[in-house]
């Protein structure tokens, strides 16, 4: 999968007093693109959320000086950042406590390096999403169902496969974004999936396909990194929304 730096600026505070811990997740969180701040003890993270204004924590719950839940519960008073909780303990008061807190999700250590990250940006993109999905959307001859999940091309139903109906509403809500391949992979596919990027070119050829060519969008190769779906009949001002 293509290394995601260039295209993404998220912030990420990690906090965890084992060292060790942090510098990996530091590495490869970085190695995604993000720009990561890490901090070992309880009486330092709010400092460090206050000075870096992170888009996400990674928070521990058992550290020095104050537990995560505290910590959690003083952010939640300045801010509504996704904080996900990294914790030994599994059982089910834990996580209860943790939700009822404010988190925004709960791993277990030790953790699959892929599954954090699949966790990661699907916090961000609930935080980011508005209270109302679209539920209906045209674009040109193109129109789109997303409650039956149905689509139709100057009328005509266009039979879709899930995967490929899950790519192009992707694609869509992503409006003017350059998305790479590992990108796609992990949002659509989700992190259970252990294929390669030559399964997202085969989707985008058959959806090209299928739903031909237009006047009004366009779903646009980035060589080297992924692709960009553009739309044509928005306002100058909504395009890139």
């Amino acid at each position: 999968m293509e290394n995601d730096r260039t295209l993404m600026s998220e912030k990420i505070l990690v906090v965890d007093d084992d060292e060790k811990i942090c510098q990996i997740l530091s590495l490869y969180l970085r190695s995604k693109g993000y720009e990561v701040f890490t901090c070992q003890s309880g009486s330092k993270a709010i400092t460090s959320f206050e000075e870096f204004s992170p888009d996400l924590v990674l928070l521990d719950v058992m550290l020095p000086g104050m537990d995560g839940w505290e910590i959690l519960k003083r952010i939640r008073k300045i801010s509504n950042a996704p904080v996900i909780m990294l914790t030994a303990k599994g059982d089910t008061t834990d996580r209860v406590q943790g939700l009822d807190c404010g988190a925004d999700d709960y791993v277990v250590k030790p953790f699959d390096s892929k599954e954090l990250i699949a966790r990661i940006r699907a916090v961000m993109r609930r935080s980011g999403q508005p209270e109302e999905i679209e539920k209906h959307i045209k674009i040109g001859s193109l129109d789109v169902d997303t409650n039956n999940r149905v689509v139709y091309v100057d009328g005509n139903r266009i039979e879709l496969a899930p995967k490929e109906f899950d790519l192009l509403c992707y694609f869509i809500h992503n409006n003017g974004k350059v998305l790479t391949r590992g990108q796609l992979l992990d949002d659509v596919w989700g992190f259970e999936f252990y294929g390669d990027s030559r399964t997202v070119d085969v989707h985008v050829k058959r959806l090209r396909d299928k739903l031909g060519q237009s006047d009004f969008w366009s779903i646009r190769t980035v060589w080297r990194v992924g692709y960009k779906f553009e739309r044509f009949d928005l306002p100058m001002d909504d395009a890139d929304k």
